[in-house]
C-alpha cells in the first residue's frame, strides 16, 4: 500500500501561482507513472498531469503552457507547479500512483492521495 500525501495548497488570485508537492510512503516513482488529478464542486474527477518513469511528460489541454508535472526520484516526491491560475482551476488536487500514464483516467489509479484544495478567485 502507497500513501500519497499533498501539500502546498491554498487561495490566491487569477494570476497568481502555487505548487502543489505529493510525497509518498515509500519511493514507487522510479516504476510507476504519478499524476494529478483535480475535481471541482459538482464535477467529474479529471486527469491533469502525468510523468512517466522514463520522464515523459503529458498535460491536459486547458492547463498546457501553465502547469508543469516533475518528480525528484531521490525524495520521492512529485511536484506540480501552477502558474498564471485562473478561476476554472479552483478545486481538490490529487496527487495519483498510476500503472500507466495513458489514458490519464481514474481506471489507472491504483493509489491516491487524500486531496488538497486549490481555490482562485477572480
Amino acid at each position: 500500500q502507497v500513501q500519497l500525501t499533498e501539500s502546498g495548497g491554498g487561495s490566491v488570485e487569477a494570476g497568481g501561482s502555487l505548487r502543489l508537492t505529493c510525497v509518498a510512503s515509500e519511493n514507487s516513482y522510479e516504476t510507476a507513472c504519478m499524476g494529478w488529478f483535480r475535481q471541482a464542486p459538482g464535477k467529474e474527477r479529471e486527469g491533469v498531469a502525468a510523468i512517466s518513469n522514463d520522464g515523459s511528460v503529458s498535460y491536459a489541454d486547458s492547463v498546457k503552457g501553465r502547469f508543469t508535472i516533475s518528480k525528484d526520484n531521490v525524495k520521492g516526491t512529485l511536484y506540480l507547479q501552477m502558474n498564471n491560475l485562473k478561476p476554472e482551476d479552483t478545486g481538490m488536487y490529487y496527487c495519483a500512483n498510476l500503472h500507466v500514464c495513458t489514458p490519464l483516467v481514474q481506471s489507472n489509479v491504483n493509489f491516491w492521495g487524500q486531496g488538497i484544495q486549490v481555490t482562485v478567485s477572480s
